[in-house]
């Protein structure tokens, strides 16, 4: 009863104003004679996902390979820019500004090339979702090793502790509520990544999709419906893993309420 109490006191809210959104569109719909070319209701968009279903599973578990490998090739890659950005002032300052300009140039102008470069294979479509990630979680890496306290450094210097050990121990563990902050980020704009990739050259997965789909606007919506579901997902497991990973944050807060 009392898990339920929790569950309803953080979600009921939320989950309010989304079944009053839900209710007020389809009220809207059906009392205004709207097409559904122009704007389906969310029953009609519901009616749709069940039908179309089977397509929708089999491209949103493509999509779901290129984000997964991707958001793991841009994990692994941004955990380890931004340890070396911080090891290394000289390289920080070489780097850390052109990661900065990268993010002024539009990836709907990136992917065309890069299917011209790569193919229709997957291989574009990684490097989108990499583009995607990469920056959110370098950044949030070097700010959460950049709030490691000097003052525990030093205690742990007075302890002749090695640099590896100050890092496992101290450093780490500093910035990974930062660190998690930008997976969280990254993770969900890892799916549009993909998506965005795959409507400009693909054979299969929600971009295309959605591009075949360009006069059906409730399979467009159904798709939406799959990306967002897909990215909340997402989201959950980063949660989940944080849990995991960081009970003694967690319990630190709880006593700090």
């Amino acid at each position: 009863m009392r898990k339920l109490k929790r569950f309803v006191w953080k979600y009921g809210p939320a989950l309010f104003i989304f079944g009053l959104i839900l209710s007020v569109w389809q009220i809207a719909v059906s009392a205004g004679n709207i097409r559904a070319q122009v704007l389906p209701g969310p029953l009609l968009i519901f009616d749709t996902l069940v039908q179309q279903w089977p397509t929708l599973w089999s491209n949103t578990y493509q999509t779901l390979i290129e984000t997964v490998l991707g958001f793991a090739i841009a994990l692994a890659g941004g955990v380890g820019c931004a340890i070396l950005l911080d090891a290394s002032p000289l390289f920080k300052r070489a780097i850390y500004p052109l990661l900065i300009a990268s993010q002024t140039i539009p990836l709907v102008g990136i992917a065309p090339l890069l299917i011209v470069l790569f193919g229709f294979d997957i291989v574009p479509k990684l490097i989108v979702v990499w583009l995607v990630c990469f920056f959110p979680i370098v950044v949030a890496g070097v700010d959460g090793f950049g709030a490691t306290e000097p003052e525990m450094t030093s205690l742990f210097e007075s302890w002749g502790a090695s640099g590896w050990q100050i890092f496992w121990k101290l450093r780490l563990p500093s910035a990974l509520p930062y660190l998690f902050s930008g997976i969280r980020i990254a993770v969900t704009y890892s799916v549009a990544g993909a998506v965005l990739a795959e409507y400009v050259a693909s054979e299969r997965g929600l971009g295309n999709y959605i591009l075949k789909a360009k006069f059906y606007n409730d399979r467009i919506y159904a798709a939406i419906v799959m990306m967002a579901l897909f990215s909340v997902g997402l989201f959950v497991v980063v949660n989940l893993v944080q849990h995991l990973t960081m009970p003694w944050w967690y319990k630190m807060r709880a006593n700090q309420r």
